[in-house]
């Protein structure tokens, strides 16, 4: 796949490492998140400031460390990578502990859907967990930026990481629903064992899009052939149909058998994302949103789970009026109601009332920014999402081996595809689906694979940026040296 023209590198950016840049917009990034804490801090009742303090100077440290070993390891790293997930980690830690103070003065919010009874989180312990699930998170992108050194490295592994990927999406299904169900829910997306719980499927999407990647490199050129004509349109060969077809049936056995319908939606997006754009072909990419569109669609005629979220999503208002609990678009009908009681800029930080949403401080967090920070904050948000999809992509185009511009631009638009899928269910654009929202959502396992691929843009950036050896004459020899 030729380098486009947009990935020219000119002398001058190559030999600035961009550090200073990064420190300056990181450390802006925190100012936004103290000040947001302290805007939490007064507006709600029973805040101690030394509590909050506390908060902001452990969440500085640690960032601290990931923009040192960025300095460090990884020199030519894109600027904007790390200030950008500094700023919506933050954020979302500053939303968690607003809602955990709510339900600790008895709020109504953050109730058990099918009981009503009230959940027994305390704000510390809930803003704390967040914490040190940052603490995870950044731990494992310093050791990959520390370890690995080229992500080509990755490339030969093509069926190990593939398989590995399948099981990690999978092991929730051949599991108990005592060990992988999400409580009042028909999902199996997790593995709980002794209060402790993953959801394996974050980390094996991150495998599959190095496994899909190193595939595509190797048979890009051979499925970029259109020799078979159906009716009036050139489309590939029947013989090369097999891999997405293959893909498709998983996605729809994913749907079937975990109910996870946003990451089944980002499974197959995410293949036949990165077929186009190793192939340059249209027709795969309108072949696999058929053939997700009509597997979707007899899902939800035909297994129950899937007809019941479709079902909410055409007509959630019909039962707005029952209690808590009673319909399955209980969830939906309050986020929206909220994010419209926001209205343009919100009630701001600590005035709304984000808790009447089921389990706002995860699937529906999204909500809770749309009623305090408004549709311009919400916007905002998206902006961020945007930006950081846009640094991806521009990795790809600056990256010069074809396994790293596969992986960069793969990694990007699954990004880019979950906030699609999360958003677009919470704004009734499309069903429901339950994933996590990159970085805010509460939880471990997503917050620590988004910090993972943080740190694989990074390292793929850094390796594209850095410039190339130059020969000097000296004394009669030459010899290379680095510009660095």
């Amino acid at each position: 796949m030729p380098s486009p023209a947009l990935g020219s590198q000119p002398p001058e950016e190559a030999s600035v490492t961009r550090r200073s840049s990064e420190l300056l917009l990181t450390a802006f990034a925190l100012g936004i998140v103290a000040l947001a804490f302290a805007t939490v801090a007064f507006s709600l009742k029973g805040q101690h400031p030394s509590t909050v303090i506390g908060y902001v100077i452990a969440y500085a440290a640690i960032i601290s460390c990931a923009h040192l070993s960025v300095r460090k390891w990884a020199p030519y790293a894109d600027p904007l990578l790390l200030p950008i997930a500094t700023l919506l980690n933050g954020l979302g830690i500053v939303m968690i502990y607003r809602l955990a103070q709510s339900s600790r003065y008895g709020n109504p919010g953050l109730t058990n859907s099918q009981t009503g009874a009230p959940i027994p989180i305390l704000a510390s312990s809930a803003t704390v967990t967040q914490i040190v699930y940052t603490v995870v998170g950044i731990a494992v992108f310093v050791v990959f930026i520390w370890l690995v050194k080229d992500i080509k490295v990755l490339q030969p592994y093509t069926y190990l990481l593939g398989l590995a990927g399948l099981v990690l999406i999978a092991l929730p299904a051949l599991l108990p629903a005592s060990i992988s169900g999400v409580a009042d829910t028909t999902a199996k997306i997790q593995i709980s064992i002794g209060g402790f719980s993953v959801q394996p499927e974050e980390f094996g999407k991150l495998l599959l899009a190095a496994s899909f990647a190193s595939y595509l490199v190797e048979h890009g050129q051979q499925l970029s052939l259109l020799t078979d004509k159906w009716l009036f349109f050139n489309l590939p060969r029947r013989k090369d149909l097999a891999p997405i077809f293959v893909v498709w049936a998983l996605s729809m056995l994913l749907l079937i058998f975990e109910s996870d319908i946003g990451t089944s939606a980002v499974f197959m997006g995410l293949f036949v994302t990165m077929l186009y754009i190793a192939t340059g072909r249209r027709s795969w990419a309108i072949l696999g949103f058929v053939l997700f569109l009509v597997g979707a669609i007899a899902a939800a005629e035909l297994v129950a789970h899937v007809g019941i979220r479709f079902s909410a999503w055409l007509h959630p208002f019909s039962t707005a009026n029952l209690e808590q609990g009673s319909t399955p678009s209980y969830q939906l009908v309050q986020g929206l109601y909220g994010m419209a009681n926001g209205g343009l800029l919100g009630k701001g930080l600590g005035n709304g009332q984000p808790f009447w949403t089921p389990l706002v401080q995860s699937d529906f967090i999204f909500t809770a920014f749309g009623e305090e920070l408004g549709l311009a904050g919400v916007m905002a948000l998206l902006l961020l999402y945007g930006l950081f999809v846009q640094r991806g992509l521009r990795t790809a185009l600056l990256a010069k081996d074809e396994f790293s511009k596969l992986l960069a631009s793969g990694l990007a638009f699954m990004f880019a595809l979950q906030v699609f899928v999360i958003v677009g269910g919470t704004t009734r654009l499309i069903p429901d689906t339950g994933i996590t929202t990159p970085f805010l959502s509460q939880g471990g396992s997503s917050l620590v694979a988004s910090w993972l691929l943080v740190a694989a843009l990074a390292r793929m950036s850094d390796t594209a940026r850095r410039p190339a050896p130059r020969p000097i004459q000296d004394e009669g020899m030459t010899q290379v040296v680095s510009l660095r």
